[in-house]
């Protein structure tokens, strides 16, 4: 079996093991039961829709005096305080399923042959099984070009069933000819939608009672779509229209697919040298053999990369909205956490892994929804909340761009717009594009700068930010210990907005567009305090040397300078070890304990360049944190964990944040193998082969001519690297410089 096969052997016993297709804005999750199979659909606008009242006039000052309890040394009083008086905190909007569509095909217990698979470079699910001596075969994609869901099942005998749709909120439902139609509305009442399924099909199609029925049939072709009343028009019409095709049109609807989305997954791979050994093996029993201590499945990592792929391309393509907590798939009207956008850390781990494996297009619904949404709405909350210029959103969005405090005092962190205009900035690095840094960027970088230049206040020579919290954890105050969530200034607020108004200063030096609010920024920037060390040699979380309501907490919030940021490297030795201490003590307390979690260690380990934890984080990801389809749990499923865990393996193998591109910084001597297409900072595409931990062969590709620096892993210290025969020089630090002339492959061969 190919590696790129995700497989599994038995039919999904509930919806976090089923398999998920989609095209960006649509997705199925399909069961794969041969008896009633139930095909769960998503469309990205289906959310209800909730009204929320602006902040108390007084909120500024309110904020104020919150502050002025802190310069007083009253931090639990102020916690209290605006407990009871900053007023009801709102909720958001919730993202919700669009309904299902059911196949009965009558009771069938005997299926054998049993297979349920994707295949990742093609992007199409498989199901097969025989019954009573005929083969059964379904296959399933998204395609994102004609924007509709195609199903196909082929029986070696006349299969009879029917198909409906069910929902709640359903408004109506009919059946004509070949044509299923639903139209439906959210919980909140205020937003309609509708699904069709039309069937084509070599048996009889009839249609009774809101259902359509088929008999005799031996290939069945169903076209599926949804469209919203979100963006108006007719959308009943519209879904219409999206799935009016015929069965002949199924393998020219099929090879346009395939050659969209295998064009996107093959830009990056990853293989290893044992990838093949277990391959055939379903995934269940991949992860019971992990579970149990058994030997060390490299394939698994591989295929755990390309399923990240997988999902980034099904949930987030060019002109749809962002993926939210769950990507675009949802089982529910009410779902986890409102399967909304968390801004302080989920949304942007969804991210994480767009540069780094080559999809740089699959980041635009990102920027596209913080330009559309955040950018105005955060002006406006900036306005009526702080009274001040710029943009901030806060720790939760929706899909109407919700940028105020919500969820009790974890709503009081202002930073979530912030950190994401770090993946603007990442972006204009991983491309050089200073076009899109200029008309896309830029304005959203300086309104998001603008804020907190304005929202900081001076105290003791310091400018300080808050009330904020560092994100969702407490630390215990005074004699009483008394468990407190707001302060000032906590670690994360330091990094985010330091490293904000740095990129936003070579944001200016790039453009020339603003000089006189880069030097604004440049005179905030060195009133920021500094990152301290506390008395167990650990980075703090807080101002203060406070301890942890929570010490084995699942943020590790305080962290964020290492990464994804990279103000902390080896060249500050000092705040380097102190993350390490802060690593180690969450994971004594039982960190790590949800999958993004886990995931953001990976990433960590990786850039303290300790392989073996790095390795060992990334196992327990898969051994404590994955589903039997691969899907990351909390629990329950979040997507951000397979993004995330993705993105660790890219770190493990490559690093390009110090200024210079490192090749394996944080692999153990059992990696052998290679990997293909990696982007570094600077817009350069990476290939390495590599054997026991050591790089034998590297290339490196870049639109420009430029000169690169490489390191290769320490061990490899006075390796000889030679291009073309040609033995390159070493400069400082056991750098090797390689020219690159513009858009040509250099290839490069390493021996110790």
């Amino acid at each position: 079996m190919k590696k790129d096969i995700l497989h599994m052997e038995n039919q999904a016993d509930n919806w976090e093991n089923a398999t998920p297709v989609g095209n960006g804005r649509i997705g199925a999750m399909l069961f794969g039961r041969t008896g009633t199979e139930e095909i769960f659909l998503n469309e990205e606008t289906v959310w209800s829709q909730k009204k929320h009242s602006p902040p108390d006039s007084d909120f500024k000052e309110k904020i104020e005096y919150i502050r002025k309890l802190f310069r007083d040394g009253k931090n639990d009083e102020a916690d209290k305080w605006a407990v009871e008086n900053l007023g009801e905190f709102p909720r958001i909007a919730s993202y919700e399923y669009a309904g299902k569509l059911v196949f009965n095909h009558g009771e069938t217990n005997d299926a054998q042959d049993y297979s349920r698979d994707i295949d990742l470079v093609r992007g199409v699910a498989n199901i097969s099984y025989s019954r009573g001596g005929a083969k059964y075969d379904i296959e399933c994609f998204a395609s994102h070009k004609q924007d509709v869901i195609a199903y196909r099942l082929e029986s070696g005998a006349p299969s009879d069933f029917s198909v409906c749709f069910e929902r709640e909120n359903t408004l109506s439902v009919s059946s004509s000819d070949n044509l299923l139609s639903a139209v439906c509305e959210t919980a909140s009442g205020n937003h309609r939608f509708c699904a069709c399924a039309r069937i084509c099909s070599d048996g009889a199609v009839s249609a009774k009672d809101g259902k359509l029925f088929v008999v005799g049939a031996r290939r069945t072709v169903v076209y599926i779509s949804m469209a919203t009343a979100f963006r108006g028009g007719d959308f009943i019409s519209s879904c219409k229209r999206l799935v009016s095709r015929t069965a002949d049109e199924y393998d020219a609807i099929k090879a346009e697919h395939i050659a969209d989305f295998s064009a996107l997954m093959r830009r990056s791979d990853i293989t290893f040298s044992h990838d093949g050994k277990m391959s055939g093996e379903p995934i269940a029993a991949r992860l019971k053999k992990l579970r149990e201590g058994g030997a060390a499945d490299f394939g698994l990592i591989s295929l755990y990369f390309q399923f990240g792929k997988y999902l980034l391309i099904s949930s987030s393509r060019e002109g749809t909205l962002p993926s939210n907590l769950q990507g675009v798939w949802a089982e529910k009207i009410s779902n986890p956490w409102s399967s909304d956008y968390h801004t302080n850390i989920n949304l942007q781990m969804n991210y994480w892994l767009a540069e780094p494996a080559n999809l740089s297009s699959c980041a635009l619904p990102l920027f596209d929804y913080m330009n559309k949404y955040l950018l105005r709405q955060g002006e406006r909350t900036a306005a009526e909340y702080y009274g001040v210029s710029g943009t901030v959103t806060h720790h939760v969005s929706d899909i109407y761009g919700f940028t105020a405090a919500a969820d009790y005092l974890y709503g009081l962190w202002p930073l979530g717009g912030a950190w994401l205009a770090f993946h603007m900035w990442e972006h204009y690095l991983y491309t050089q594009n200073r076009d899109f840094l200029q008309n896309t960027a830029y304005e959203y970088i300086k309104a998001c700068a603008v804020f907190f230049m304005e929202y900081m206040y001076e105290d003791g020579g310091m400018l300080l930010s808050g009330p904020s919290i560092s994100p969702e954890n407490k630390y215990l105050f005074g004699e009483n210990k008394t468990p407190v969530f707001l302060a000032v200034s906590p670690t994360m607020d330091i990094m985010i907005i330091g490293g904000l108004l740095k990129f936003y200063i070579e944001t200016e030096k790039i453009l020339n567009i603003d000089p006189s609010k880069a030097e604004a920024a440049r005179q905030a920037l060195c009133k920021l305090p500094p990152l301290k060390i506390g008395r167990h040699g650990q980075l703090m979380e807080w101002l203060d040397d406070y301890d942890e309501e929570e010490p084995g907490h699942r943020h590790v919030s305080h962290a964020f300078a290492l990464h994804p940021d990279c103000a902390v490297t080896r060249k500050t030795p000092e705040l380097y070890k102190a993350i390490r201490v802060s690593l180690d003590r969450r994971l004594q307390h039982g960190g790590g304990h949800t999958g993004w979690s886990r995931a953001w260690l990976i990433n960590l380990f990786a850039r303290l360049r300790d392989g073996k934890a790095a390795y060992e984080n990334l196992i327990k990801l898969f051994t404590l944190s994955t589903n039997d389809n691969l899907f990351d749990t909390h629990p329950p499923f979040q997507i951000d964990g397979n993004f995330g865990g993705a993105a660790g393996i890219c770190e493990m193998l490559m690093q390009s944040h110090e200024g210079f591109i490192s090749l394996l910084p944080a692999v153990t001597e059992e990696f052998s193998g290679s990997f293909d297409g990696l982007m570094a900072r600077g817009a350069v595409e990476v290939c390495a082969k590599f054997s026991h931990g050591r790089i034998t062969e590297f290339s490196l590709r870049s639109p420009v001519g430029k000169t690169v620096l490489v390191e290769l892993p320490e061990r490899m210290r006075g390796a000889v690297v030679t291009v073309g025969g040609k033995r390159l020089d070493v400069c400082g630090d056991g750098l090797y410089e390689v020219s690159l002339a513009a858009g040509e492959t250099c290839r490069a061969l390493a021996a110790v």
